[in-house]
């Protein structure tokens, strides 16, 4: 299959490895504005050749989106006004309202699936892309009922093939969803890098004292900010929801904390390992799931 990858780091990288080594993408061309990631991922074998926008899908069959999510909507137009018929349009993008909103009224907007596969690392460029990134990871589909049943089938086989486990999502469910689940966790990081990183200032053996938990906990804030202030913004409104409420619990730890109220504080930890069943129900994943229209 003819496949087109526009964005070659991460995401789009790691999709075009496996398709590739499985056979679904037999030719792969990438679109890359980014000069040095461009040559590297030619040097690394993701794609045959990197392209402008308009030679990559003009005979495509499959052309994937894997950009930040403030860029996706302009692009998707203009590639939804380039391809013909039998040209399938999937996106990946950790946001979907704004996306699935600027082209609801495109002639071929059956021709398009907007997908969210939920995986990631805190790397970025084609450097960070490896087979199996997706392997038992979760995928969204939202407003499967406006995708045509020829676009859903070849979303299955990649997605299938991918090894993901495929659900349905209304995009604002979705959008507000990843804003407690994923956005929260990444600003939440960040933030505390930055809240250390200002301590260190002063106190130049802070870092000696940081242990495996601690980097575990900031893991997230080595993540780009190139992509994910553009899903902050665009996720504004959920996010800022999030906020308060994780704002709110903070600051009730806190009044706990200095009213050394030790039994509250083990009352508040203790509800909050409940969480521990449901990530150990989450390693427990399903196989990929066969989407049908």
């Amino acid at each position: 299959m003819r496949t087109t990858v526009i964005g070659l780091g991460l995401i789009g990288g790691s999709m075009a490895i496996d398709l590739r080594k499985a056979g679904v993408a037999t030719a792969l061309t990438g679109v890359e504005l980014n000069p040095e990631n461009a040559a590297r991922a030619v040097d690394l074998g993701l794609v045959d050749e990197v392209s402008s926008l308009e030679d990559a899908v003009s005979n495509a069959e499959l052309i994937i989106t894997a950009i930040p999510v403030n860029a996706i909507r302009s692009v998707l137009l203009k590639v939804l006004d380039l391809i013909g018929d039998n040209t399938i349009v999937v996106d990946t993008g950790s946001t979907k309202s704004q996306i699935c909103k600027a082209i609801e009224k495109h002639p071929r907007r059956a021709q398009f699936i907007a997908a969210h596969p939920i995986a990631g690392t805190e790397n970025s460029g084609p450097d960070a892309a490896f087979s199996g990134l997706f392997r038992n990871k979760t995928n969204i589909i939202c407003e499967q009922e406006k995708s045509s049943a020829k676009a859903l089938k070849l979303a299955a086989q990649i997605f299938e093939t991918l090894g993901l486990r495929t659900i349905f999502m209304d995009p604002v469910e979705h959008d507000k969803h990843v804003a407690y689940v994923s956005h929260l966790s990444h600003v939440s990081a960040f933030l505390l890098g930055q809240t250390v990183l200002d301590i260190e200032q002063d106190e130049k053996n802070i870092f000696n004292l940081a242990g495996s938990g601690f980097a575990s906990t900031v893991r997230l804030a080595k993540s780009s900010p190139d992509m994910w202030a553009p899903i902050f913004e665009q996720n504004a409104e959920y996010l800022s929801q999030a906020l308060l409420e994780y704002i709110m619990h903070l600051q009730r730890f806190q009044y706990h904390l200095m009213k050394r109220d030790t039994k509250e504080l083990h009352r508040i930890m203790t509800r909050a390992n409940q969480i521990r069943k449901t990530l150990d129900g989450i390693e427990l994943k399903q196989k990929p799931t066969v989407i049908e229209k």
